[in-house]
């Protein structure tokens, strides 16, 4: 048996190094992937090259520990099944499928610690989903959407999407989104979004209730397309005192805002929101277990496997990358498929 890992080798080129098969140490446990899933926003920073300098990759997940530096194993959405454990393991964990923050390879070594069991009632392609509904769900809690108000959100990647299907459970008054993409539209339509603009449309701004240096009537905004610019349409579409929450992580993409009109006035509050931490507000009664639970929970709702457009072996990783570079409107989710050909 070998393994197969992907490494970033350097901007716009990946490639699939072949070695021996891992042993578990005594404390650890050997785990056979069967999906991963990519994330189309902070690893294409990864491969485009526009990681921030001087950032680390990841000082939350242990397997993504370090500086950043070509070349670079990446990737933080893996499920499989555990297959071997070391002596000091309990044989319970034997062929148990597990979740597990890992970069793509199609096998691994993990202290059980480190692995997410996956609920009886979930299939593997839903659990792929495990990390960007935990972060969907970490961006209500930071923005606090609340009864009656109007809500936007910018973006309708895959974090864009689960936060629309999750928005779409509270009792507001309107729920409206902006993607540029046809195939991201109809996505956020079906997932709740009363309704989803393209932001290229001249009339977007006057239809959302916007005008022009007054600001909108949004009383919460989410900016999560990963595109600056989508910032500024945020700030634009917000009322007095509303709230602007970012999930976008730009990287080394520089941010040019219009500070000098609405928002100087108008007592807009910018909230950055990142699934590492918790708010210090919510802190004394949630807890990332807590928050995790209320993930999977959601996994079950909304049933998110629907947004899988692509499918590689992790020999084509290659092509994977390629597509969400150069036609970002094609995919949504794209996924590794790690089993052996013929296998179901």
């Amino acid at each position: 048996m070998r393994q197969h890992r992907l490494e970033f080798i350097k901007p716009g080129q990946v490639a699939v190094k072949a070695g021996a098969a891992p042993r578990p140490a005594a404390g650890q446990v050997l785990v056979q992937t069967h999906y991963s899933a990519i994330s189309p926003g902070t690893e294409m920073l990864v491969y485009r090259g526009q990681w921030p300098p001087g950032v680390t990759v990841d000082a939350t997940i242990g397997t993504l520990a370090g500086a950043f530096a070509y070349p670079l194993a990446y990737g933080y959405s893996a499920v499989g099944r555990v297959i071997a454990t070391g002596p000091a393991v309990s044989d319970d964990w034997l062929n148990r499928r597990v979740f597990a923050f890992q970069p793509h390879q199609d096998l691994f070594c993990a202290e059980p610690s480190t692995l997410h069991p996956i609920p009886d009632d979930l299939d593997d392609e839903t659990a792929l989903f495990l990390p960007s509904m935990e972060t969907a769900v970490n961006l209500l809690l930071d923005g606090g959407p609340l009864i009656g108000e109007k809500v936007i959100v910018v973006g309708q990647g895959i974090i864009g999407l689960l936060t629309t299907a999750l928005l779409s459970r509270f009792p507001l008054a309107a729920l409206a989104t902006l993607d540029a993409h046809p195939l991201r539209r109809e996505a956020s339509m079906r997932l709740g979004a009363g309704a989803c603009f393209d932001p290229e449309d001249q009339d977007f701004f006057t239809r959302l209730g916007g005008i022009q240096g007054q600001g909108g009537d949004a009383d919460l905004v989410y900016e999560l397309s990963g595109n600056p610019a989508g910032l500024n349409t945020a700030l634009s579409l917000t009322r007095f005192s509303g709230r602007v929450v970012v999930g976008s992580w730009y990287g080394a993409k520089k941010v040019d805002l219009d500070l000098g009109s609405f928002f100087h006035r108008g007592r807009v509050s910018l909230i950055s929101s990142q699934v590492s931490s918790l708010a210090p507000g919510l802190t004394g009664r949630w807890q990332n277990n807590r928050r995790l639970h209320l993930a999977w929970e959601m996994l079950r709702q909304v049933h998110p496997s629907a947004c899988i457009t692509h499918r590689f072996a992790l020999a084509d990783a290659s092509l994977a990358y390629a597509l969400i570079d150069r036609s970002p409107g094609e995919t949504i989710q794209v996924i590794f498929d790690h089993r052996p050909a013929g296998e179901v």
